[in-house]
């Protein structure tokens, strides 16, 4: 039985998690700048040691609800191939060892019913968490988008 390590987190009140290979930091979230008439899913940049990072609110994505900012907010920095990509979290709880059975993979119209990057659902101890597959948490045009970023 294979066992993955993710990085768990909040937005609003549900947890969620990412297999840790995709992580590549997390860090306390730092002053964003607003990038004038940018795409809606784009909240922001960071500078990150010099390197240009869009900032994304998952919550706003899934939810429509924007993040209210405060001192406990964290980002994480994922790997999307060619860009770097910042994920605002409420927080990051822990890191978790997690035996893939214990993931159940959405299948039929649950994986339909879904185009948000929800590769499964995972109930650990008291808890539910929604594990996301951060490849297909974003639209191809999506995806462009946060590319271009760099190249504004």
């Amino acid at each position: 039985m294979a066992e993955k390590k993710y990085v768990i987190f909040k937005l609003d009140n549900g947890e969620y998690g990412l297999d840790i290979k995709n992580v590549q930091e997390i860090i306390v979230l730092q002053e964003i700048t607003k990038i004038p008439q940018s795409v809606d899913l784009i909240e922001g940049i960071l500078n990150l040691r010099g390197k240009i990072i869009p900032i994304v609110d998952l919550k706003k994505k899934f939810y429509g609800i924007q993040t209210v900012l405060n001192d406990n907010n964290q980002a994480i920095i994922v790997n999307m191939g060619e860009q770097d990509v910042g994920i605002i979290a409420d927080d990051v709880t822990e890191v978790l060892s997690i035996n893939d059975d214990a993931v159940e993979v959405l299948q039929g119209f649950m994986k339909q019913s879904t185009n948000s990057g929800v590769m499964g659902m995972g109930k650990l101890k008291d808890r539910l968490v929604i594990f996301l597959d951060i490849a297909q948490v974003f639209s191809s045009l999506e995806r462009n988008q946060l590319l271009t970023v760099n190249e504004a």
